[in-house]
Parts: C-alpha cells; structure tokens; sequence
C-alpha cells in the first residue's frame, strides 16, 4: 500500500515538474536579451569583450550567519580554508599548514604556510592562527572538547599545541571546518556582526553581499596565494525544496545543485546541456533516538523500530538506486566501516521484542503497555528530500506491528533538536567519516556534550572504547577499536543507520574543472570554471 502510494507521489511531482519546468521555459524564453542578462557567463555571438565569468551554485540548506566557527558554508563557498584538508583519496593533506609533526604525545607543531593574506591584505602567521582558534573554541563548546588545547605559542610561521591529553587524531581534527582560519583583527574592526555576515578569510572567494538564508555573493579576491580563481564571481543560493532546485537547473537558472531528488535524475539526464554527478559519499541516513524518553531507555524498542526499517526498499523505491543499505555509521568501503551482514526487515521479530517488553495489543491491534499505546513522535525535515520519504515507510511498516509513529516536520532540525527536549525519534544524516578518520564521529555523536549528540545519550562500554581509541596513535589499532566501537553501538541500538546515500549533484555542462567530492567540503574552488 505505501509503495504504491509512493509511486503515485513521485509520478505526480514528475507532472508538476513538468508543467513547473514548461511554465519556466515559456518565460526564460522570451527574448535573447533576457537570456544574455540571466546568463552573465554568455556573450552574444559577435562579441568580442572579454566574458565576465559567473556561477551560480544551489545548495539544499539555507543559513542565516556565515560565522566560519560555527557554519560549514563558508568554507564550501571558498570563503575560508582550514589548516589541513582532506585529498580525492580522503587522506589529510596540507593546506594552510605546509607540515605538521608531534614532539611528544601532548605537543604537535604546526607550520604555517608563508606568503599567504587573508582578503583585507593582512599576512597569515601563526600568530594570526592562534588568534582565530581561540575564537573558534571560545564560540563553540564542541570545538574545544574536540581539539582539547590547553595552551598555544605563536612564533613567525610555527605554531605550537600542547594539548590537555594525548591527542593522535588533532592533525585529522584541524580538516573541521569549524577550525577555519580567519582575521580576527578584522573582526574586531568591523564588529562581530558585520563579521559573520561578511568573514575574512584567506580563500579564492570573498563575501560581496550576504542575504541571510537566500544568497552569498562571491567575489574573486585577487591576492589568492594559490592563483586567483577563473571565476570573477560566483553566487551561492540557498533552497530547501528538492524539487525547486531541480527545475533551477533544468531552466538553466543555476550551474550545480546539490541534493537533487532522486525522481529527477532520469529527466535531467536526458538534457543534453546537463549531467547528473551521483557520488558515493561518507554520510549515513539513519535513526535517532531520543534515550530521554523512558519508552527508549528500553534497547527492546530500540531494536524493534530497527528491524522495522525495510533497508532494501529505501534503496529501490526511495533513493532509486542512489544508495546503499547501510549496517553501521560507516561505509563499508572504509577500513573501519561494518562489513556484518545488513540487518534485514522483520516485523514478527519487531512485534516478539516489543512483547518481551510488556506491550500487548489491544481490540485495534495497536501495542498497549499500561493502558497507553506505543506512539512516538518521529521528526523529519525537507532539506534532504528523501528523509520524508523514509519516515512515512517506517511509519507504514510500524502501524503494521502496532506502533503509531506521527511525523512531524521541522524547518531547521539541528536548532530544534537543540532547543527541544519533546521528541522521540528523528530522521536525520551526517557526514560520519569526514576526516578520513573515525574518532570525529564517535566522538560527537556518542560523548555526553558532543555536536552530534544533542540528548546527551551516554554508554558506559562505547565510552570506554572511545577514550582508548583517543589515545591510540597507531593507526591500525585505531581501525581496530573503531570496529570494536562500532560493534557496541549495534549492540545497544544507539541509533538505527538506513542506507548511504550517493551525493546526487546537478551539473550544466558549462561548468569545467570541477567535480563533486566524497567530502561534501571543497566546492566552490579557484580553479573551476565555465565555457
């Protein structure tokens, strides 16, 4: 019954898209000259002026501060940089730090690279670095329990940490984006609201205007230390419907979109200007449970919405082939990721573990426990659009065991699961491995007070692995108690992972020396451009 409903919706979006799509064509077409104006990138035929080369990029999540210590957009939008960066191989990699080395288990070294500015002209050093962690730690408590600094010493290009414990993995932690490496003299001169609306950094691109949750409009900055972009501008737009981003890069209204809905693919692909980018990426879909509650304290319930995820489904009917049944927080690809046989759908077994923990059903069929039936709020949000999609197949195959899960949609999820205690489940999807390493998850998603662990759910046995993993510098060990990790969190059912998602990304074939990455990090670069 669900599937076929779930067919019935994407055949009638496709309808809409086309009408949307013959509607946007009709008005895009009205005159050349229009066109010309829409398109800053095109001369018309005959011109000699030199183009004035533009992008326009779309993304799925709008934001309404660009303050780089506490968002990832300026650094996808090549305002900012960070001292190291992962590679296309997802290896660290300097980027404005040329090296790095450690002089014993708490002290690591930094050099930082020379003959670098930020985009008011003031030159990079390390003394520069110290003063942008410091911000960063003192305006994001996740930050600092990451990079556990107890002191810095700037001198001319070195900087050195010294940490409050043995900390192996702070080279693999600088890749955050949270880390990113800004002007805090400039701050202080423009005020810090000023700041994050426009933030001085050192990458290709700098802030021309900000439309809070609408656009960044980028321009070149000359001085780049890396050669200066090919791009004179660059604007990035924000829009949360999945099906709007799509139609923006069928009329040609946007360059690249991220996070196209998997329906549109097919329609796009056959558009000879365009192409489709599915990327298998290092982000998971899964289930998270808010422990708070006492129905989810038990890990029978857990285990028994778990088994009700239908992991194939989700694969064929949701993403359309774009993903993978997941069976951990990691791919499987990686060194560390699960490679145990995907949890298949069992309701019977689902309805027995719910039973065990004292629930009967009533004269309706639903589960009773106390007179009260099992209903639990399920969240979920558009700015992926196949997370709504999910939630209603849980709630179909749930409502067949006797379970009421009632959708509730939000605008901005992580704001709400910080601000809201009332919840019981949600969809949700992270970048679970964006450091190439596994300890940056581990430890936000399962350490009292971490980004990504907004109950403060907290396992005594994970958490003992997590603190030896932290201390472990070799990197074979580290593989080791990752697994050993992750064998805990399938255990206790702390969350319920549902596939790994393709990085779906819209490109118009004008766009050359660029492609999307695994990390989700690089995107507006210097060397992209467009024919």
């Amino acid at each position: 019954m669900f599937l076929s409903s779930l067919h019935r919706k994407n055949r009638a979006r496709s309808l809409l898209y086309s009408l949307l799509l013959s509607t946007a064509v009709a008005v895009t077409g009205c005159s050349q000259s229009e066109q010309v104006q829409s398109n800053p990138g095109q001369q018309q035929e005959g011109s000699t002026e030199r183009d004035h080369k533009q992008a326009t990029i779309l993304l799925s999540f709008k934001t309404g501060s660009l303050d780089p210590h506490n968002n990832a957009t300026p650094i996808k939008a090549g305002i900012v940089e960070t001292l190291v960066r992962l590679d296309e191989h997802l290896e660290l990699k300097p980027w404005l730090a040329t090296k790095w080395e450690a002089k014993d288990e708490r002290t690591w070294v930094f050099t930082i690279r020379d003959g670098v500015t930020f985009q008011d002209g003031t030159k990079l050093d390390a003394a520069a670095v110290k003063a942008s962690l410091e911000r960063g730690i003192a305006v994001n408590k996740p930050l600092d329990r990451a990079l556990k600094i107890a002191s810095m010493e700037a001198s001319g290009q070195q900087l050195t940490i010294v940490t409050t414990e043995p900390h192996p993995a702070l080279p693999s932690e600088m890749v955050n984006p949270y880390t990113s490496v800004v002007s805090v003299q400039a701050e202080k001169n423009m005020g810090t609201e000023a700041f994050n609306n426009a933030p001085v950094g050192t990458g290709p691109f700098k802030v021309k205007q900000f439309t809070p949750n609408m656009e960044i409009a980028l321009e070149r900055y000359d001085g780049y230390w890396d050669g200066a972009a090919k791009l004179d501008e660059v604007s990035v737009k924000f829009n949360e419907d999945g099906n709007v981003r799509a139609l923006a890069l069928q009329s040609q209204e946007a360059d690249i979109v991220y996070h196209l809905p998997a329906e549109s693919v097919a329609a796009i692909e056959k558009d000879s200007r365009l192409l489709v980018e599915s990327v298998p990426g290092l982000r998971v879909h899964y289930l998270l449970y808010n422990q708070q509650k006492p129905q989810l304290q038990d890990v029978r319930v857990r285990k028994a919405i778990d088994l009700m995820i239908d992991r194939d489904s989700i694969v064929k009917n949701v993403m359309l082939g774009h993903a993978a049944p997941a069976n951990g927080p990691f791919p499987t690809g990686l060194p560390f990721g699960n490679t145990d046989a995907v949890q298949k759908q069992n309701l019977g077994e689902a309805r027995k573990l719910l039973e065990e923990a004292g629930y009967t059903a009533g004269a309706d069929g639903r589960l009773l426990k106390g007179g009260k039936p099992l209903t639990l709020e399920l969240l979920t949000y558009k700015g992926r659009p196949e997370l709504p999609l999910i939630a209603q197949l849980v709630q179909s195959d749930a409502a067949k065991v006797g379970v009421t899960l009632q959708i509730k949609t939000v605008e901005n999820i992580d704001t709400y699961l910080r601000e809201n205690k009332d919840w019981d489940v949600t969809t949700y999807s992270n970048l679970t491995a964006p450091r190439g390493d596994g300890g940056f998850f581990l430890n936000s998603a399962f350490v009292p007070g971490g980004s990504l662990n907004p109950t403060d759910m907290n396992s005594t046995a994970l958490h003992a692995v997590i603190a030896q993993l932290n201390a472990t510098a070799d990197p074979a060990k580290r593989v080791e108690l990752t697994k050993k990790a992750v064998q805990t969190v399938k255990e206790e059912v702390l969350h319920s992972y549902a596939v790994y998602p393709n990085i779906i990304v819209g490109v118009n074939k004008r766009v050359t020396d660029w492609k999307p990455g695994a990390d989700e990090y690089y995107i507006v670069t210097n060397n992209m451009d467009v024919k």
